[in-house]
């Protein structure tokens, strides 16, 4: 097993660990188990004074951890000091409301009359320890965002982190340590994949967490379910991002160009299939190729860069696959397109047309800056090819008639619908999606009650 920090600017190799053997992975879960038992009893004001303080340090590290990010996987380094601002924010956030939205919930009067009782309320209790299997291409984030509302809910966590980001796995470790969280809250497993499934079979482990890939969702809840312990999974996605006539067409191709390229295109929640009603998709087309060319490709490090390599030399190849069979079925090229010389892993802002049903990128994920265009010859057309996916994470739309808006978010099958701006993640709203995009929710309230026990307590007179 491969863990490895190799820098995709340059396809160098720069630290390498040896993975967790069977004995420290048995220490681990003893004593998440053991830390759980007294965790779980203490106040949510302490859980908030040690998520505050995770998320103080967090902010004061981003310049650092930054750079680690870029280093790994590659994200432009503006936008890896981004993520770990993102995070210390959400950290805040669910410091600051968990109490609320974990508080004791009383029925109606009426309903604890009638079943006979003096009082009845429902109570939100942790369950225990949570494996969390995360990816690399928001290092920090897609783990703030379940260990931050598990760790307020009074659960402790295991964190199963993709095999090219081991330094960022480790440095988040340490930074709940650093907080005060005693070291068996949050703990970095550096294993391999293989391993995961007699994990998730321990008993300790009584709930899971995965963000990723559709076969490694696949492989979790099958465990999971033969195991009868709770899931959320958030797997890929393939936004279609709508524009109707009404739009404001500036604004829309420019906020397209962020959505697609964030992250250099490697984000589930990028907006990937471009649906453009017939009347005004000329118009758009041009603005959108002409932003996507005119992106700066290059060192992440470089602050001025806007899109940086793919994370590994298999991602490139799998974009440029996908590009290839769509060029050769007839898609046109609009910009971009071809792989250019030099080290590292880098590929083009590259704009696809004439996408057809037999193509693999009109079924499969394109994770890099890769964008196809559809033309819709109107409302009803475009919901048909935004639906004609596997996928339903989120979707955006732009539109400034009420009566489309109320259409789109009708019959859009996603788990979010955006009117008029792009897809992004909040503390405050739930996030997840449907379809093989995966099930369950995270952050918001919707979020922080998923790994809890949901307890009813009635009382007699």
């Amino acid at each position: 097993m491969h863990i490895a920090t190799v820098n995709p600017a340059t396809g160098e190799t720069l630290k390498t660990y040896h993975p967790m053997d069977e004995e420290e992975v048995e220490r681990r879960l003893q004593l998440a188990e053991a830390t759980f038992r007294t965790y779980r009893t203490t106040a949510f004001d302490e859980r908030a004074r040690l998520l505050h303080r995770a998320a103080e340090l967090l902010d004061e590290d981003r310049r650092t951890i930054g750079q680690v990010i870029t280093t790994e996987m590659g994200k432009p380094v503006k936008q890896a000091r981004a993520e770990a601002a993102k995070c210390a924010k959400a950290m805040h956030w669910y410091a600051d409301h968990a109490a609320e939205l974990l508080a004791d919930e009383e029925p109606e009067a009426s309903d604890v009359k009638d079943s006979g009782a003096s009082r009845v309320l429902v109570r939100y209790r942790p369950l225990g320890p949570v494996l969390a299997v995360m990816p690399w291409n928001f290092p920090l984030w897609q783990v703030v965002r379940f260990a931050a509302p598990a760790l307020m809910a009074g659960n402790v966590g295991l964190l199963k982190h993709a095999s090219n980001v081991p330094q960022t796995a480790l440095y988040l470790e340490d930074l709940f340590h650093r907080a005060g969280f005693t070291e068996g809250c949050f703990q970095t497993l550096l294993i391999g994949s293989a391993a995961v499934d007699g994990i998730l079979r321990d008993e300790r482990i009584r709930a899971a967490t995965l963000t990723g890939s559709e076969p490694a969702g696949r492989a979790v809840a099958s465990t999971a379910g033969e195991m009868i312990k709770k899931t959320v999974l958030e797997l890929g996605g393939s936004d279609p991002y709508i524009v109707m006539p009404s739009a404001d067409l500036d604004r829309a191709a420019e906020v397209a160009v962020t959505a697609r390229t964030q992250n250099t295109g490697q984000s589930c929640i990028a907006a990937k299939r471009f649906i453009v009603h017939t009347d005004v998709y000329d118009a758009f087309a041009e603005r959108f190729t002409a932003g996507m060319r005119a992106l700066k490709v290059g060192d992440p490090m470089d602050e001025d860069t806007d899109v940086g390599p793919l994370s590994s030399e298999r991602g490139r190849d799998d974009l440029e696959e996908l590009v290839d069979d769509a060029v050769r079925a007839g898609a046109t090229v609009h910009c971009g397109g071809e792989r250019p010389e030099g080290p590292g892993w880098f590929y083009p802002p590259t704009v696809l047309a004439g996408i057809g049903r037999e193509m693999r990128i009109h079924r499969e994920e394109a994770f890099g800056p890769v964008a196809t265009l559809y033309r819709a010859a109107d409302l009803d057309e475009a919901v048909l090819i935004a639906n004609d996916t596997d996928f339903g994470l989120s979707s955006n739309v732009w539109t400034r008639d009420a009566a489309e808006v109320d259409r789109f978010v009708r019959d859009l099958e996603a788990g979010s619908v955006y009117v008029n701006g792009m897809t992004a993640s909040h503390p405050a709203f739930p996030f997840g999606g449907v379809k093989r995009s995966g099930y369950g929710r995270e952050l918001s309230g919707h979020g922080i009650r998923e790994f809890c026990n949901i307890t009813t307590v009635w009382q007699g007179a």
